[in-house]
């Protein structure tokens, strides 16, 4: 009797596939488990052994997305020469890519009171690629000239926190009547940090 193959790759990637769906439809804490085999066509047993539970496996999917994100944001970069043209890139660029389908239930997950601290920890942490993606804007400009020396660290606080502020926006109104104000928020920064 011949062995069947076991594609473990193949494996995660549906299950991955699936759970997103399901998580963007139903939020965290509606999808359980038994849906995610259901949809996927594998066992529970497959889902606990590939990620050890529902949190670890949404966390990978976060995980995924934030690395989605930055890789199209790499694509994007690269039709920008200046950092001040990537500094508006990037805030239109924030803006139309804030709302994930998995956005919500993340933010489900986070304020859950019973949510492990370490997966409440890496959704945190998350937080760091955008983060990076501005200090690195800000170090190019002030390599290149354009911006004054300064604080970066401070700079990419306050740029990220403004952005993300502005990003609660995309709650209530239409994506494109919020470009101006992100626009707006860009042409103020520079103000204070371009010679």
């Amino acid at each position: 009797m011949k062995k069947r193959s076991y594609n473990s790759k193949k494996v995660k990637n549906d299950i991955l596939v699936e759970a997103s769906i399901l998580f963007a439809q139903k939020g965290y804490a509606q999808t359980s488990v038994a849906d995610i085999s259901n949809a996927s066509g594998y066992s529970k047993g497959h889902i606990y052994y590939h990620f050890g539970n529902k949190e670890k496996l949404f966390v990978r999917l976060a995980q995924n997305t934030m690395q989605h994100w930055y890789k199209k944001w790499q694509e994007k970069e690269d039709q920008f020469t200046t950092a001040t043209e990537k500094l508006y890139g990037i805030a239109k660029y924030v803006l139309y890519h804030y709302q994930t389908p998995l956005l919500k239930a993340g933010q489900e997950l986070a304020a859950n009171p019973n949510t492990h601290p370490e997966s409440i920890k890496k959704l945190y942490d998350l937080a760091i690629t955008p983060m990076s993606t501005y200090r690195s804007i800000f170090q190019d400009g002030m390599d290149n000239d354009e911006f004054k020396h300064g604080d970066i660290e401070q700079w990419t606080t306050l740029f990220g926190t403004w952005l993300g502020g502005l990003c609660q926006l995309t709650n209530t109104q239409q994506l494109k009547s919020l470009e101006p104000l992100f626009e707006q928020s860009v042409t103020i920064f520079l103000g204070h940090i371009k010679k």
